[in-house]
């Protein structure tokens, strides 16, 4: 929302006083499998959610930027004014990176806020073998980043990192001179109070702080390398095994490692309608079985025209590789009967 909301600002700021009545109708784009809170920040922010325009993915879940231009071309024909594309650095459920680079000439080309959410990918930056995922975040007008996430970082710890210096605070504050006074004894820079939308807050940075001090850049990269190996782990483990379907081809870019558990009365059974309508049914249950019997737990889910399937993610590094082999051993316990 607050990328939303500064990219708003840039491009027309004159709605900070008169609010949106004064400005042209503005689409934003993100792709169909975006976190839902592209759509809450327009909601929240007087946008509107039919003003996000989904944009098509290919089978692994990345947004295609030929469908991307296509339809900033269509909105502009419409009389609509571009102003945000939100990509994804690693989407909710398959884990997707976008196609930063591409997506960042299409901004560039058409004049657009570009917004990447690295949320939850953001933190492979820290490691050597795998931020080349993220190539192009570097041309972004903002990213999103939560070390509460990948990083292991307590809740709440979340930043927006903004490339234009002052912005955020034009945007934001509102020159309460009761709070804000010019003449503190101290740099004011440091105090963020008129510059967000909250006022008095947690320091949450500091435990990003404290965390980085402890572990250092590489001990950061060492704990986000063993999850994305562990993940490869029960890629590699499960990918030809009786009784395991993937979701996509191919390994998992980020640790979503995401596959359908057929028990033995679905096996060899051809696709029918009865058949997709059990197959739905069996990840909840054995979900609900594994919480009864307190042993783990796996998020599952559908999408699009996939019914339930799991979406394991893997972000532990205190996991092994006996840790993995149990899992896939409890599934088949809990699911072997349905």
């Amino acid at each position: 929302m607050y990328a939303m909301l500064i990219a708003r600002f840039k491009m027309f700021p004159e709605v900070k006083e008169k609010g949106m009545a004064a400005i042209p109708r503005l689409v934003a784009f993100t792709s169909e499998h975006s976190h839902f809170s592209v759509k809450k920040g327009a909601a929240a922010l007087g946008i509107g959610t039919d003003s996000v325009i989904l944009i098509r993915c290919d089978e692994r879940g990345k947004m295609i930027p030929s469908d991307l231009e296509r339809r900033i071309v269509e909105a502009k024909q419409k009389g609509f004014v571009p102003f945000l594309v939100s990509a994804t650095a690693g989407t909710t459920v398959y884990g997707a990176f976008d196609p930063l680079i591409a997506i960042a000439d299409i901004c560039k080309k058409y004049k657009i806020w570009m917004h990447v959410d690295g949320a939850w990918g953001g933190g492979l930056l820290m490691s050597r073998k795998h931020k080349w995922k993220l190539n192009g975040v570097e041309r972004a007008n903002s990213v999103t980043w939560n070390p509460h996430k990948m990083m292991g970082v307590p809740l709440q710890c979340s930043a927006l990192l903004v490339r234009e210096e002052g912005l955020m605070q034009s945007c934001n504050q509102m020159h309460a001179s009761y709070l804000f006074q010019q003449d503190k004894h101290y740099d004011l820079s440091y105090d963020t109070g008129d510059k967000a939308l909250q006022c008095g807050r947690h320091v949450d940075v500091f435990k990003l702080w404290l965390m980085w001090r402890a572990k250092g850049t590489t001990g950061f990269e060492a704990q986000i390398d063993k999850c994305l190996e562990l993940a490869e782990y029960l890629y590699n483990k499960i990918k030809n095994r009786e009784g395991y379907e993937m979701v996509f081809d191919g390994k998992p870019q980020h640790t979503n490692v995401c596959f359908w558990y057929i028990p033995p009365s679905l096996r060899g059974v051809e696709d029918s309608e009865e058949r997709t309508s059990r197959l739905m049914k069996v990840a909840p249950v054995i979900k609900a079985r594994m919480m009864e019997y307190g042993t783990t737990m796996v998020s599952y889910q559908p999408l699009g025209d996939k019914v339930n399937f799991f979406r394991m993610v893997i972000s532990n590094p205190a996991a092994t590789h006996q840790d993995i082999d149990f899992l896939i051993d409890e599934i088949e316990r809990l699911g072997q009967d349905l």
